[in-house]
């Protein structure tokens, strides 16, 4: 006698879990009845795609203008998702105190709306291919970089945060569309984004060396 399979993360089974599309997801929690949301519920809102669709979550609304200090406050949960992606867990964990913490989801609406229309469109073109970029080696490569990007994306540069954001977002789509034309995009960004981070970083060098020399 076989044991029953694991019920997914939102409690169906697997199999029978229909498949929403993450700008469905989206647009259900910029309904005014998601004011706040736990991140037990949000997990199991995302199903088997609950790595790239928090990715997502916390790094696309970095591409938009947000108050001072929001790319501190969505940077930290992509340092608790990213690196555990890069060990290959195979599915989102977190304390159960974290766990039961409600999130307000009031501040993101206004940018999850202006988001939609976007992810919509890369899901229109986006499909299945170059399937082998992913699997155990390709998500936990994808996990290495979106962990390197995260905190990049904390560092207090201006506009620093642009490319590290849209290089995560890449990722976090690749992965959930399977899609590896997007994930070959992600590397790409990535490079650049570390690029220009070593070239601001010898300029600042360059600078300081310049006013100690001065004294």
């Amino acid at each position: 006698m076989t044991a029953p399979e694991p019920l997914g993360l939102s409690g169906q089974d697997p199999h029978r879990e229909r498949r929403v599309s993450l700008s469905e997801i989206l647009r259900d929690l910029t309904d005014l009845s998601h004011a706040t949301e736990d991140f037990g519920t949000l997990i199991g809102r995302f199903g088997r795609r609950a790595f790239g669709a928090l990715l997502f979550l916390f790094a696309a609304p970095n591409l938009l203008p947000l108050p001072p200090g929001s790319s501190t406050f969505l940077g930290a949960p992509l340092l608790l998702f990213a690196p555990q992606l890069a060990l290959g867990v195979r599915s989102p964990w977190m304390p159960a105190a974290l766990r039961r913490r409600r999130l307000e989801m009031t501040p993101l609406r206004g940018a999850f709306l202006k988001l939609i229309p976007q992810v919509e469109k890369v899901e229109q073109i986006s499909c299945a291919r170059l399937t082998f970029l992913f699997g155990p080696l390709g998500d936990r490569l994808i996990g290495v970089a979106c962990s390197i990007l995260a905190l990049v994306l904390l560092l207090p540069l201006p506009l620093g945060n642009l490319l590290p954001a849209a290089a995560i977002s890449l990722f976090a789509l690749a992965l959930i569309q399977r899609d590896g034309v997007l994930a070959l995009a992600g590397y790409a960004v990535t490079l650049v984004s570390l690029g220009v981070l070593a070239l601001a970083a010898g300029v600042i060098h360059r600078l300081f060396v310049a006013a100690v020399s001065g004294f």
